[in-house]
């Protein structure tokens, strides 16, 4: 009996913490998208797809980089070592100290490639603040908070912000020549969400920042980067994309059609991401497989609904959205509708269950054949010269699959791990 309250406590616990993901993640998107058809309206196909979104195309690398997977390592750290003050501050101070120097090592390879690609020179503003944007995000504790499971105080103070500067852009933005005024506004929001978070880590939690040793950030770049190889490895079939649609077309136009049909995708597969962040500590102490299967006979039916009515209206639904220059986009949200219906069973058959079951290398090396497959593909479309907005579309819809089924296979055939005791523990007597 005590079990099951225990057991009820923690799904209690998932629930809010999934919740609050779910605000803090979503929010970002769900308000990206409600400025977007403004920003698409005011900059036009070329200035939105070939100077904005391309930028946070570009950035999406260099943030990956900064983050260098801590997001996956440090959780699971802090999870295993929440009572400990003393560790949790060890593991902020380290992880922040080794961001800091990547953030320094990105910030110098940028300013290289600027000088050596004619394309994002032309843009070297706008990325700039775009980087500054994304590195001061990547400064927020996430982990921390996410491996204690209290995501309350950081949702509340981080989406209340982002919504005061997601609406200045009303205010602010009138005309193509103010591009650079989302960036900025970002950096703003963003560095006033940072401090606040920060003073409620020192202040409330009690955890605070430490002197730590280069060896310490090393061991930490050490820990994480398995993760951040699976991480970078994904990116590769998402981001790259639009990077290679910036630099091979003249004009912004298809980059514009492309990222913005991708907004909506990538929109619909942060509103999943929560679900999977929040499994991820639950699992790894539960192994509660049960839940996953409920999870998805739930989840499953509605997704294919909303992406099977959506493909039907994909023009008009761009036209209405983004502005009747975007009914073109319809085209390409249709070749990337499945990777909605494929997107949760992957989330979940990723870290969360592969962890869960002992064999958590498989998610890293599902991304890494996806990666390896998605190169592929990019390879023939160029050897046919049938690089274009659809083609890539479809190739990210190919890779995601590909990786769902790498996923699959690998629980099939180790499914008697899900029966088996957690490591550890003894089995009972046959």
């Amino acid at each position: 009996m005590n079990l099951k309250r225990a057991l009820g406590s923690n799904r209690g616990v998932l629930l809010k913490n999934t919740v609050m993901l779910y605000i803090l993640q979503f929010s970002t998107y769900l308000l990206a998208l409600l400025v977007a058809p403004y920003e698409t309206r005011v900059l036009g196909a070329e200035v939105y797809g070939g100077f904005l979104e391309a930028s946070a195309s570009i950035v999406i690398y260099f943030q990956l980089v900064i983050d260098f997977g801590f997001l996956l390592s440090a959780t699971e750290d802090v999870s295993r070592h929440r009572e400990d003050k003393q560790k949790l501050s060890e593991i902020l101070s380290s992880v922040t100290g080794a961001k800091l120097l990547l953030s320094l090592v990105s910030f110098g390879m940028l300013m290289l490639l600027c000088r050596l690609i004619p394309a994002w020179e032309k843009k070297q503003t706008v990325l700039i603040l775009t980087f500054v944007a994304s590195m001061i995000n990547s400064f927020m504790p996430d982990f921390l908070y996410r491996g204690l499971e209290k995501m309350t105080a950081i949702t509340v103070r981080t989406v209340s912000i982002k919504i005061l500067f997601s609406a200045a852009i009303f205010l602010f933005l009138k005309r193509p020549e103010d591009v650079w005024v989302v960036p900025a506004l970002n950096i703003a929001g963003n560095s006033i969400a940072l401090f606040l978070t920060y003073f409620h880590v020192i202040k409330t939690l009690d955890i605070h920042f430490s002197l730590c040793k280069m060896g310490e950030v090393l061991f930490a770049l050490r820990r994480s980067s398995v993760f951040f190889f699976s991480r970078i490895a994904t990116t590769v079939y998402g981001a790259l994309n639009t990077v290679i649609l910036d630099i091979i077309t003249g004009s912004g136009a298809p980059t514009g059609y492309y990222t913005s049909a991708n907004k909506l995708i990538t929109a619909g597969k942060n509103g999943l991401t929560p679900i999977a962040d929040s499994l991820y500590p639950y699992m790894t102490r539960n192994r509660d497989f049960k839940l996953v299967k409920k999870v998805l006979l739930i989840m499953e039916p509605v997704i294919f609904l909303v992406c099977a009515v959506i493909f039907v209206f994909a023009n008009d639904f761009c036209g209405w959205f983004f502005g009747p220059d975007f009914r073109e986009a319809g085209s390409v949200l249709r070749a990337m509708l499945p990777i909605g219906v494929v997107t949760l069973p992957s989330y979940i058959f990723g870290f969360p269950m592969l962890t869960a079951m002992g064999i958590s290398k498989h998610a890293n090396y599902s991304t890494i054949f996806g990666s390896v497959f998605h190169m592929i593909v990019l390879g023939i479309l160029f050897a046919f010269n049938k690089v274009n907005m659809i083609s890539l579309a479809l190739s990210v819809t190919a890779t995601s699959t590909v990786i769902l089924l790498y996923r699959i296979v690998v629980i099939y055939k180790n499914r008697h791990l899900i029966y088996a005791p957690p490591k550890g523990e003894k089995q009972d007597a046959k």
